[in-house]
């Protein structure tokens, strides 16, 4: 009844419900259902419903799990999982969520013993999808299944299977599609089991400081690592700052579009000091910056001998920085390009700063 009323979108039942499931109200009023009563005109009835939806769909996947008799539940998981509506993702993260050990340990006290052949067909189930979502993620329809995946595996609580779907994988991308605090969570677990990982792309994906503190312990994993317009504060470089310090393996590092300010680039530029740090493209157009700034970050990038691109677009700049800014051109002999448009520098600041190409051949300065 549970698993018809997801389905269904109903969350309300009748007597002829429970007659029809051969249910007795008296046996669930206590714990599952509630009693409601219910007026239409001038007469009264009485209709069920469950606490709360989330207990509905919990009840729903556990007698789906239970009933051993009810057919291949491969199939049923696969027709629920290809429902675009998203029905059944709470459905579906509670029926991984009981194929964990754990989970079947604390359960099987109370409802006896899992069925084997049930445990075994979720798990093989998400293996496959997980393996086979990871390598499609082009539309923002084939990110989120992707995510709701994600979730499955989260829910699942078993590492050795995390490992078989996610140890090889090196790109992870959800540019474009919004996260929450709950979706950065199941992401920083998958990433601690990625082996490999090389490349996260959030961009646009409005994480917030909150979301990026549930991904900071994994962040020194990423080798390329994309925040554009992921609504970053000064609060959220300071996780992002400690996480560029755990171990310095970052290359490529793109937080254009977040109000990082002064106050953030001089954190994230504190990180990038490290002797260590093999920072090569550096994105920060479009965050606030300043001319105070701008020096802090040319003093700190100055130490990098590994920096090839700096954007630095759309900021509020001007002929103060310039001198910091030709120090650090000159300084480092690997910088290839330096985009510094949409500021307000004056047109002798930006002819001093072009003229800085003619010594430097192979140097490109967009001003």
């Amino acid at each position: 009844m549970a698993f018809t009323g997801v389905a269904e979108k109903n969350i309300v039942f009748t007597d002829g419900d429970l007659i029809k499931y051969n249910l007795q109200p008296s046996q669930f009023l206590s714990g599952f259902l509630m009693e409601l009563l219910e007026r239409e005109d001038s007469a009264r009835s009485v209709v069920y419903a469950f606490p709360h939806l989330t207990i509905q769909e919990f009840v729903a996947a556990l007698a789906q799990f239970l009933t051993v008799d009810r057919g291949d539940i491969t199939t049923l998981l696969i027709e629920a999982h290809g429902n675009s509506g998203g029905r059944f993702e709470v459905f579906l993260s509670f029926v991984a969520g009981l194929s964990s050990p754990r989970t079947a340990w604390i359960l099987e006290e109370f409802l006896g013993k899992f069925p084997h052949q049930t445990i075994c067909r979720v798990i093989d189930w998400v293996k496959g999808e997980v393996k086979r979502r990871a390598r499609n993620t082009k539309s923002e329809a084939d990110k989120r299944s992707f995510l709701n995946t994600m979730h499955y595996l989260f829910e699942s609580q078993n590492p050795a299977l995390a490992q078989q779907t996610l140890g090889s994988v090196e790109t992870l991308s959800f540019s474009g599609l919004g996260l929450t605090p709950i979706d950065c969570a199941v992401l920083s677990h998958a990433i601690r089991l990625c082996d490999t990982i090389k490349h996260l792309n959030l961009g646009s994906c409005r994480i917030q400081c909150e979301g990026l503190q549930r991904l900071g312990p994994v962040l020194h994993k990423c080798q390329d690592l994309g925040l554009e317009y992921v609504g970053l504060t000064d609060s959220g470089a300071e996780d992002l700052a400690s996480a560029l310090s755990t171990k310095p393996s970052l290359t490529e590092l793109y937080l254009s579009g977040n109000k990082l300010g002064d106050s953030g680039v001089k954190l994230v530029s504190a990180a990038l000091r490290n002797p260590d740090c093999k920072i090569q493209t550096l994105e920060l157009g479009s965050v606030g910056l300043t001319d105070s700034g701008a020096e802090d970050l040319a003093s700190a990038l100055s130490t990098n001998p590994s920096l090839t691109e700096l954007n630095l677009t759309d900021n509020s700049l001007t002929d103060r920085c310039v001198p910091a800014l030709r120090r650090l051109i000159l300084t480092l002999p690997s910088l290839m390009w330096i985009m510094l448009g949409e500021n307000k520098f004056s047109p002798t600041g930006e002819k001093e700063l072009r003229s800085l190409q003619e010594p430097r051949p192979g140097l490109t300065v967009f001003v």
